[in-house]
């Protein structure tokens, strides 16, 4: 991106708020709809599609964080907008999941219960915090304002990689409860 005006800078700071509210409230809102929409048996295999994306967009986290660790400043560029695309996927594909389909119950029992709910409660909160970071941190970097992002990633990067990593966890114990 070429330099921005101050009152562009202000607009994309502006939709990144909206943006940072709308997108949790929106996914709570359309989680909460009782009635669900018949998409379809395709819908199904969303979960498992969620799981590789999740697991992909970890590995792009990891081969981000090293690239820009080597100064490998274009790989990263192209490595960390493939996890922006993934993450923007896997959070279309969760809503088309959750609209179409109940809700599956963890069958865990004993301290096995207990760790699932912590990764999933602690997952669902932080996906949450997230998504701010994640979009500045983006908006930055397409911006050319190197410094705001470097100090934006030291707390979206961590983050995003736990929610996503723990997005795979919580997956794995509970696939074998998907009917």
């Amino acid at each position: 991106m070429s330099t921005i005006t101050h009152q562009q800078q202000k607009s994309y700071q502006k939709l990144i708020n909206i943006l940072s509210i709308a997108i949790p409230v929106a996914v709570a809102v359309l989680l909460g709809i009782r009635q669900r929409i018949d998409l379809g048996l395709w819908t199904k295999t969303l979960p498992h599609i969620n799981g590789v994306i999740n697991s992909v967009t970890s590995i792009a986290l990891i081969i981000g964080f090293i690239a820009i660790k080597q100064k490998n400043i274009g790989l990263h560029r192209i490595i960390m907008l493939i996890a922006f695309v993934l993450g923007s996927v896997f959070l279309v594909s969760y809503v088309l999941y959750h609209v179409s389909n109940a809700s599956t119950p963890f069958g865990g029992e004993g301290w096995i219960r207990s760790v699932y709910f912590f990764l999933l409660i602690s997952h669902i909160v932080l996906s949450i915090v997230v998504v701010r970071f994640v979009l500045l941190a983006v908006y930055y970097a397409l911006s050319n304002q190197i410094e705001r992002h470097k100090k934006i990633v030291k707390w979206a990067y961590p983050i995003w990689l736990y929610v996503s990593v723990t997005g795979v966890i919580v997956y794995l114990m509970i696939s074998p409860y998907y009917s």
